[in-house]
């Protein structure tokens, strides 16, 4: 199958580098997640692998070619960078159709991926009535024309509505499943960690990490692990005898730091500490992204003092 390949990839405008010689190879079969804080180059690098910009050193390839050199290209790549590009004159099925005319791909197609992204009733509406939501279908219905094996969508969740969030991860994993290749830009941490395999995660123009998903949160967020019981001053003793902190919560629970749920089972276990919850706390894409990107963001906001 198909994959984009991106190699010492460079971008300057003006004095500023947007990407800096990224090397990145998005692989099928899986959902790659593309992320980064503002201003880090997602969407720079996937303007330059669709042939939108010139870059300034390196190669962007899908399948071993430029994408300008793709015959018929909407029948390898599908892409979604932006909800507002369809013509708001046109009918959604008239934008599909022109679409579908321009890359010799028959005019039932166009049915077929309104049909799948819930557009079918209102195909016949002009594009400017559409609400946020109705465009990113739209967008996607127009990804999905061609049936590419090559699938990029920035901020795909972008305006839906909870049926649309639970549909468009489902798509993704589809898509996956078949042996495509897709690439999601996003956002959205816990989106992101609903649907993704593979993390790329940019910071100012270079490669931060390529990893799957799972690995990024493990080799970042320390384990954790929430318990609860009827004899708090017996379970901080004993739990400070084998070397473990353990911080209370108004609630009641406990956390335990860099421990697993095994061991600390076991030792309340042996002390003879009644327990009433015992759980692991798993880390979270969100948390283990920003200790990885902190130093990275180009915009924040200020703290605000209380």
């Amino acid at each position: 199958m198909t994959s984009i390949e991106v190699q010492d990839l460079t971008k300057e405008f003006g004095g500023r580098r947007a990407v800096d010689r990224l090397t990145v190879r998005v692989q099928p079969g899986r959902v790659t997640g593309f992320l980064g804080p503002n201003g880090a180059g997602k969407s720079t690098t996937m303007r330059l692998v669709l042939g939108l910009d010139r870059p300034t050193a390196g190669s962007a390839t899908i399948g071993g070619r430029p994408y300008a050199t793709l015959h018929e290209p909407l029948r390898h790549v599908g892409a979604l960078l932006d909800a507002q590009a369809a013509h708001g004159s046109r009918t959604a099925r008239d934008h599909l159709r022109v679409l579908a005319a321009s890359n010799r791909i028959p005019d039932r197609r166009a049915d077929e991926v309104l049909e799948e992204t819930g557009l079918a009733s209102v195909a016949r509406r002009r594009v400017r009535t559409y609400s946020l939501g109705m465009r990113q279908r739209l967008g996607i219905a127009a990804a999905l024309l061609g049936d590419p094996e090559v699938v990029m969508l920035d901020e795909p969740s972008n305006g839906l509505d909870p049926e649309g969030i639970v549909w468009i991860r489902r798509l993704l994993r589809r898509l996956a499943q078949e042996g495509r290749t897709v690439l999601v830009s996003s956002h959205l941490m816990n989106e992101t960690a609903s649907f993704a395999d593979h993390l790329v995660v940019l910071g100012r123009g270079r490669l931060l990490a390529d990893t799957p998903m799972r690995d990024f949160i493990h080799a970042r967020v320390q384990p954790r692990v929430r318990i609860r019981t009827t004899d708090p001053g017996a379970l901080e003793s004993t739990l400070a005898r084998h070397g473990h902190d353990a911080q209370e919560h108004p609630d009641g629970h406990w956390t335990v730091q860099d421990a697993r749920v095994d061991d600390i089972g076991r030792i309340a276990s042996a002390a003879g500490v009644p327990v009433l919850e015992l759980a692991a706390e798993e880390g979270t894409l969100e948390q283990a992204y920003f200790d990885l990107t902190g130093a990275e963001t180009e915009f924040t906001a200020q703290h605000q003092e209380a």
